[in-house]
C-alpha cells in the first residue's frame, strides 16, 4: 500500500504538466457547471462560431437542450443545417476538404476540456494575437504556431501582442471584460460537454459519502456490542 501511494504522488506533477501547469500563459478559469445562464451562452457561442468546423460528435442536440434548459424550438433555431433534434452534433464541413484547407481536419471538441484542462482551454481562447507570418494572420501564446484562424476576432477585435507580453485588442464588438466572459462561457460549455453527468455524479458522491459515514457508525456500534463481553 505504501508503494502504491508513493507511485500515485509521483504522478501528480506529470498530471499537472499535462493540463498545462508548466505553461506560464495558462491562467485559472472559474468554471461553474451549475451556472445555467453561462452554459446556455457558451452553447450559443459554440453553435454560432465553432460548430461550422468542429464537431462534438459524442453529444446530441436533444441531450444538450434538456441539460441546459433549452426548449426544442430554441435549440432548433440554433441549428443551421438540416440536422434533427436527436442527431449527434457533427460539423457539416467535409473532412477531406478541411484537411486540404487547414493541413488537418479540425479536431472533435467533445473531450477537449478533459484532455487539455479547462484552464488551458480558456487561456487558449484569450491568447490569440496578430502575427502576419502565420497562414491565418494570428498566433497563440498558449499554443504557438496555431493552425486555425481566430474565429472570435469579430467580438474581441484585432489582438496585438505588447512588449510586456499582454494582449490589447481594438475594433471588436465587445470590450475586454465582455470578451473574456464569452471565452469563459464557451469553456464552461465545453467542460460540461466533456462530462455531461458530472454534476449528477458529484451530487451522488455526497450521498454515498453520507451513507458510508452512517454505515461506519453502525458498524462500529455493532462491533462494540459483539466484543463487549470479551473485554
Amino acid at each position: 500500500m505504501k508503494k502504491f501511494i508513493i507511485a500515485i504522488l509521483a504522478c501528480l506533477p506529470t498530471l499537472g504538466f499535462a493540463a498545462g501547469g508548466n505553461n506560464p500563459h495558462v491562467v485559472h478559469a472559474e468554471i461553474d457547471l451549475h451556472d445555467k445562464a453561462s452554459l446556455q451562452r457558451g452553447a450559443q457561442t459554440f453553435m454560432e462560431s465553432c460548430l461550422g468546423c468542429h464537431s462534438t460528435q459524442y453529444q446530441r442536440y436533444g441531450r444538450v437542450a434538456d441539460d441546459l434548459g433549452f426548449s426544442t424550438d430554441e435549440m432548433m433555431a440554433m441549428i443551421h443545417t438540416d440536422a434533427k433534434i436527436g442527431d449527434l452534433m457533427v460539423s457539416s464541413m467535409p473532412q477531406e476538404a478541411a484537411a486540404n484547407w487547414f493541413g488537418a481536419p479540425p479536431p472533435d471538441l467533445t473531450m477537449v476540456a478533459r484532455v487539455r484542462g479547462s484552464d488551458w482551454l480558456y487561456s487558449y481562447l484569450i491568447s490569440f494575437y496578430q502575427d502576419e507570418s502565420r497562414p491565418f494572420g494570428v498566433n497563440n501564446l498558449v499554443f504557438p504556431s496555431v493552425g486555425m484562424p481566430h474565429v472570435l476576432e469579430r467580438f474581441q477585435g484585432v489582438p496585438v501582442l505588447q512588449e510586456d507580453g499582454t494582449i490589447v485588442a481594438t475594433g471588436g464588438s465587445m470590450n475586454d471584460e465582455e470578451f473574456k466572459q464569452m471565452a469563459l462561457d464557451l469553456t464552461n460549455f465545453l467542460t460540461y460537454s466533456a462530462e455531461p453527468i458530472r454534476t449528477t455524479r458529484e451530487a451522488m458522491g455526497v450521498w454515498v459519502l453520507g451513507f458510508l459515514v452512517v454505515f461506519f457508525i453502525l458498524a462500529y456500534l455493532l462491533k462494540r456490542e459483539y466484543w463487549r463481553d470479551v473485554h
